[in-house]
């Protein structure tokens, strides 16, 4: 970034008010695949927070570093929000029940000790396994756009084994310090939810 932009970003980080982000008060990061073409994966970012009791909102980018790129957007509702919608909007939804019980969704974490973490992070997961999600990726990082291009593309989760290489959960574990197998084995007691029959529509059309 120019010398100029940073002096800006520097100068409005001091003189105006971002209670918008300030809310964001999780982070995830979890692989999600293309609704219209489910081997194409991309590992996302989340930064959520909630809007009500019903609504959480994420912003979605491609690293957790400084100067990460923002390429989508996903909201997730409770299970009494999503059976209250039209049945083909509820088509447009996922759950996050594979995520979850998988470990391949987790919450990065640096300052404290794993199995403190673990309690806490297991906490948010036995909410989160219920909640249906939405997202739209803006920025096909994937496909080496240097921009946004083209319209939003409707994303969506892994429901069963052997939808996605878990070598990329790996790599991704070994950059975070976290291990999805150990997270599996530590979330066998979160219940199952019924998962509603509209939802993850692109594993069963296909």
């Amino acid at each position: 970034m120019s010398i100029e932009n940073t002096l800006l970003t520097s100068g409005a980080a001091i003189t105006q008010n971002f209670e918008p982000i300030k809310n964001i008060c999780a982070h995830f990061n979890a692989f999600h695949a293309y609704a219209n073409d489910p081997h194409r994966s991309v590992e996302t970012n989340h930064y959520c927070s909630h809007v009500n009791n019903d609504v959480r909102q994420c912003l979605l980018y491609d690293s957790s570093e400084r100067g990460a790129r923002l390429i989508g957007v996903e909201y997730m509702i409770t299970p009494d929000v999503y059976k209250s919608l039209p049945s083909e909007e509820r088509r447009l939804w996922h759950s996050h029940v594979y995520e979850v019980k998988s470990g391949m969704l987790i919450m990065p974490n640096s300052a404290v000790p794993q199995a403190a973490w673990e309690l806490a992070e297991n906490r948010e997961m036995e909410q989160v396994v219920t909640l249906y999600g939405k997202v739209y990726h803006l920025w096909q990082t994937d496909a080496g756009h240097k921009v946004p291009l083209g319209e939003p593309q409707l994303m969506t989760s892994y429901t069963a084994d052997g939808q996605l290489d878990f070598g990329i959960v790996e790599k991704r574990d070994l950059k975070f310090g976290t291990d999805y197998k150990r997270k599996r084995t530590a979330r066998s007691d979160i219940p199952l939810p019924t998962i509603h029959p509209d939802a993850d529509r692109t594993w069963s059309e296909t």
